[in-house]
């Protein structure tokens, strides 16, 4: 009689391991920054701060409290008062509520208008390229916070919206062309091509597959044009050219009080400092943000080497003990 044998069992197969997207792995690079991390959460406390903070003081920064003339800080006025008896709290509040939400629209205006003009200049070249390089290499030339200064008086009783827009127009070209250099290489890409082929509009193209290619560098472009747009309005609040009384900024709360800065600190101090933070802030998220875009920059090759030269001492003394009890027992 023939035996039949038990069929062998046959081994499960192991799952299949998910692929970590790329904004996760992203996100992990980030996290692992802290002082990018301190960045963010230095932003966050700000935000939270100049619009949480408000519903909790019973001054306006409109208000004047006639009993309290150049007040020091005291559990009345927090940050103290002002020559007029305007609370400084309310006003440092108001002020980084204005300057915050400028440096972000400013941002996010200044790099769509990189990214489109940048794109669009390399994509179709021509005279759409000799156009809008022309106007880059005009407006680089021009003195923006001339023109700027100019051009204050005539709107100022229009919205802030328009200082906005005012702002986004001198603060593109850089980077417009950056975006135009990285386009003429990605429009010879195979994908590029093989979407002109099956007749996708230019402007598809661009949107959908040249810009997000470039994601990294806008983005990080976005966040330092963030900085860089609240310090240059609070420069020109300063100098009398942004933001108009009534409504306040950083800029216009440090210039109302500069002459009495050394007597006064609190008329300083505060609002300068916030100042301070949001360019510290932002500095740290934009270098956090370059590294873990970009593993091969400088940063996050220093970085991983340093960790790489931790790993290895740790194993080398973790392996001196037993060689040391190799030698003993021979």
């Amino acid at each position: 009689m023939t035996s039949t044998t038990a069929p062998e069992a046959v081994a499960p197969a192991a799952p299949a391991k998910k692929r970590t997207s790329r904004a996760r792995l992203t996100v992990r690079r980030f996290a692992r920054n802290r002082m990018a991390l301190v960045g963010l959460g230095i932003i966050v406390l700000l935000f939270l701060t100049a619009y949480l903070g408000p519903l909790f003081n019973k001054w306006n920064y409109t208000q004047h409290d006639y009993m309290a003339f150049m007040s020091p800080p005291t559990a009345d006025h927090w940050f103290g008062t002002t020559q007029g008896g305007q609370d400084m709290f309310a006003l440092t509040m108001r002020g980084l509520q204005k300057s915050l939400v400028i440096g972000l629209l400013v941002g996010m205006l200044t790099t769509l208008l990189a990214a489109t003009a940048g794109a669009f200049s390399a994509y179709y070249g021509g005279w759409t390229d000799r156009s809008l390089m022309w106007l880059v290499d005009l407006l680089l030339v021009m003195p923006s916070f001339l023109i700027l200064a100019v051009l204050s008086p005539v709107f100022r009783s229009s919205s802030w919206l328009i200082f906005v827009v005012m702002i986004a127009a001198f603060s593109w070209m850089i980077t417009g062309r950056v975006v135009r250099s990285m386009t003429l290489t990605l429009k010879d890409r195979e994908f590029v091509k093989a979407a002109k082929y099956m007749g996708v509009p230019g402007p598809v193209i661009i949107f959908r597959h040249i810009l997000p290619n470039m994601a990294s560098l806008l983005i990080i472009d976005a966040v330092i044009q963030v900085g860089a747009a609240v310090v240059f309005e609070s420069t020109l609040s300063y100098f009398g050219f942004g933001i108009q009384p009534p409504d306040v900024s950083l800029g216009t709360v440090i210039s109302a009080n500069q002459s009495m800065a050394m007597s006064y600190p609190w008329l300083f101090l505060f609002p300068a400092s916030a100042l301070v933070l949001i360019g510290l802030a932002v500095s740290f998220i934009g270098d956090g943000l370059r590294d873990a875009l970009d593993p091969n920059s400088t940063g996050a090759k220093a970085k991983w080497s340093k960790k790489l030269d931790q790993a290895t001492d740790r194993m080398a003394m973790a392996e001196a003990p037993s060689k040391g009890t190799e030698v003993l027992t021979s």
